[in-house]
């Protein structure tokens, strides 16, 4: 029987010849390729400015610190996320305080984020949960009345769309608050093989973003080279190594051409499954709320408490019929690493959607047959 692989990136001869001609042009490590990248990454998601590096944790992790966040700093933020978006407040010395999220979406709950605010908080970090976007609308203000920075963990979301005015869609990116970051991972709706990119508005901001990348170098290579003459390079501040390589820019501006395809051949599969399983008297199903349009990076289902099988039986009965699935998005608070940080407040939902979510196969060059097994299959396995 021929396995269901849960993702498969979509790579071909495009991809291919673009990491041929990095490799050949003598330059393959964040050179024009990179450069290039990033002027059509911040092109596509409406921003006036990009800055790709080696991961969306690296990303996250450039965000903060360019917002001047550290030791004694809060961050209201959510557990139920990969674990990278915590770290990455860990990474630089702040305290992210986790609240719930709503159960249909995933995503941060605006009503309790208020109530996590004291004199500490200087930022809230909020992902747009495995594509379907946040509600910016009601966030965004919050963030204004307090006087607060606002990141989105934007790793799922290339594609997505939210519209903060009725008929008006903009895509997730441009960013809506001060800064968003992006991965390239290959389970991610386009991928370089793994990298990152931030986008955002503030020249500073971004520039030393750029720098801190590179070891927070003054001068680049290209800067040097055109400089005409010896010039030495300064290190005012700690940074890291987290620059993209020419050959992945090369790549993902290839992937860049096929987004708007891959982002319409996962609405189709989503909806199909959507169809399929509505209705279903043990699942139910992720919403996309009407002021969001998901690139549907991942599609889950969530077994009610009805259901007599539990999250691990399920998915070890559908890989006994050769279908690969994931658990639902982790939550950070239940991991040995932040056994030693006390909740501020309970978080029941993330808990439930960790313990009973289920990500099943969803990608391009999945067909219609193969999703019709997954149907079958979960019907076989739930008994409806």
């Amino acid at each position: 029987m021929t396995q269901i692989q849960v993702a498969r990136p979509t790579l071909g001869e495009e991809e291919a010849a673009a990491a041929r001609r990095a490799i050949l042009s003598g330059w393959v490590v964040q050179g024009p390729e990179v450069a290039s990248f990033e002027k059509e990454f911040a092109a596509l998601v409406g921003a006036p400015l990009a800055v790709a590096c080696s991961s969306g944790t690296a990303a996250l992790h450039l965000a903060l610190a360019a917002l001047d966040l550290g030791p004694g700093d809060e961050v209201i933020t959510v557990s139920h996320s990969f674990i990278a978006t915590a770290n990455a407040v860990r990474y630089v010395g702040a305290t992210p305080v986790f609240v719930d999220v709503e159960y249909a979406t995933g995503n941060i709950n605006p009503d309790l984020i208020e109530a996590a605010v004291t004199p500490r908080t200087r930022a809230i970090l909020a992902p747009h949960q495995l594509g379907i976007p946040c509600d910016l609308g009601r966030i965004l203000p919050l963030a204004r009345k307090h006087g607060l920075k606002l990141v989105e963990d934007a790793a799922c979301a290339i594609g997505s769309e939210i519209s903060l005015k009725a008929g008006d869609w903009e895509p997730i990116g441009r960013p809506f608050g001060d800064l968003a970051t992006f991965s390239f991972h290959p389970r991610k709706v386009i991928t370089t093989g793994d990298g990152g990119m931030v986008t955002g508005r503030d020249p500073e901001i971004m520039a030393r973003m750029a720098r801190l990348r590179t070891h927070a170098m003054s001068l680049s290579t290209a800067e040097r080279e055109r400089a005409g003459g010896i010039v030495f390079e300064k290190y005012p501040e700690v940074g890291f190594n987290y620059r993209l390589s020419d050959i992945q820019g090369a790549v993902g501006r290839e992937q860049l051409q096929r987004l708007p395809g891959l982002v319409a051949e996962r609405r189709r599969l989503a909806a199909r499954y959507r169809q399929a399983l509505a209705g279903h008297p043990l699942l139910d199903l992720p919403q996309e709320p009407s002021f969001a349009r998901s690139n549907w990076q991942s599609f889950w289902v969530i077994l009610k408490k009805e259901c007599p099988r539990g999250q691990k039986e399920v998915m070890q009965a559908l890989l006994n019929r050769g279908i690969r699935t994931v658990r639902g998005v982790m939550c950070a608070h239940r991991e040995e690493a932040y056994a030693g940080s006390p909740l501020r407040f309970p978080l029941p939902v993330s808990e439930r959607l960790q313990d009973r979510s289920v990500i099943i196969p969803l990608y391009p060059g999945l067909t219609d047959g193969d999703q019709d097994r997954v149907i079958s299959a979960l019907g076989e396995v739930l008994g409806g």
